[in-house]
């Protein structure tokens, strides 16, 4: 793939937090939409060539009847890390793109106590898409992994 682009910063991108050295929010500037109401703060940085980690702070309203991270959650994650994490790795804005596929595995249970983390490669780009893959961790705790394709869409 080649070298990592330079991070530009945009609407969804912003410089590195303050309480946590590294890291860039990834944060829409209406928190009233699915990534800021559901997940709330979304962390990203970039992880060698071609990659990127992405990373959430599991709160009770998270978590199943079994104390751990909600399937569904997981699943939201790995939607939005195929965007923030592509977008980190490739420098491609991918504000208007759309997810193709997602196929996921999960693996383990979430522990809501520590955060999660999507590991994240574009393994391919095309043109018009971009192929992923990665997997949800805690440490070295694997709780899913996941392979996506998004379709890469030009400004209306």
């Amino acid at each position: 793939m080649g070298a990592r682009p330079q991070l530009e910063f945009n609407e969804y991108l912003r410089e590195s937090h303050p309480d946590h050295p590294g890291w860039h929010e990834w944060r829409i500037a209406d928190e009233t939409r699915f990534n800021g109401g559901v997940l709330g703060t979304v962390l990203v940085r970039p992880e060698g060539d071609d990659q990127a980690r992405v990373r959430i702070f599991p709160r009770r309203i998270h978590t199943n009847l079994a104390d751990n991270v909600h399937g569904g959650i997981i699943l939201a994650l790995i939607d939005i890390s195929l965007f923030a994490g592509s977008t980190v790795a490739t420098g491609h804005d991918m504000k208007f793109g759309v997810t193709v596929e997602v196929n996921s595995h999960f693996v383990g249970a979430g522990d809501p106590s520590r955060p999660l983390d999507a590991v994240v490669e574009v393994v391919r780009e095309t043109g018009r898409m971009i192929f992923v893959r990665g997997q949800v961790v805690q440490d070295d705790d694997m709780v899913a992994s996941f392979s996506g394709i998004l379709r890469k869409i030009a400004r209306p």
